[in-house]
């Protein structure tokens, strides 16, 4: 179980997540859902250490940690709303890249590691292929098994439905349901209330300031 309290971010002059408290569930599926300005990506982006939490108290698993924590821990997968694929690699290479480059992972075992992710996912004739060879809903799928390549606990979606079609948009959402009955701790970040209500144990509503 992962406790937020009374977190607190700054840009400059302006404060966002005043007193917020937040409490993700382990294996469960938790939404996070507003309008733009809210904060909800900046959130994602300080639990995936990708921003710095300016203040406020972190628990993890009923143990009080330093807010440098996910940095240190790669607590945290995240799934880009651009997906943020490597262009020039391929998709078995942009799942590899930084389990060996960051953590010592040797290729061989790298390689394994993302062969065995991708036939879950269902992308095993998409191992040699380019990022621009693949639909959205491929390119989803991709991206969340390179989060998934480095073992965290919670997988974090930045807007997994945005831009989408209808028939991808189910598609992401089957694939968050299906992590779902692994008891894979997810968590959403999303403006659509009617999805985050198919896909999601708990919903907590923001509001831009």
């Amino acid at each position: 179980m992962l406790v937020l309290k009374q977190i607190a971010k700054r840009f400059g002059s302006k404060q966002i997540f005043e007193n917020f408290d937040l409490t993700i569930e382990k294996g469960k599926t938790l939404a996070i859902v507003g309008q733009s300005g809210g904060g909800k990506t900046t959130l994602l982006r300080m639990l995936a250490g990708l921003e710095s939490i300016d203040s406020g108290q972190i628990f993890h698993n009923g143990k009080e940690v330093g807010r440098d924590y996910f940095t240190k821990n790669q607590l945290l997968g995240f799934v880009f709303q651009d997906f943020q694929l490597f262009p020039h690699l391929t998709v078995l290479d942009n799942l590899i890249l930084s389990p060996v480059k960051t953590q010592g992972m040797s290729r061989a075992a790298a390689e394994t590691k993302a062969l065995e992710l991708l036939e879950r996912l269902g992308l095993s004739n998409q191992v040699k292929n380019y990022p621009h060879a693949l639909s959205g809903g491929q390119k989803q799928r991709v991206a969340l098994a390179r989060a998934m390549m480095i073992d965290p606990e919670i997988i974090g979606y930045d807007e997994p439905t945005s831009a989408l079609d209808p028939e991808l948009r189910r598609e992401v959402e089957q694939l968050i349901l299906q992590n779902k009955q692994t008891g894979i701790t997810q968590l959403i970040i999303t403006h659509d209330l009617d999805f985050a209500q198919h896909i999601a144990d708990d919903i907590v509503k923001v509001y831009p300031k």
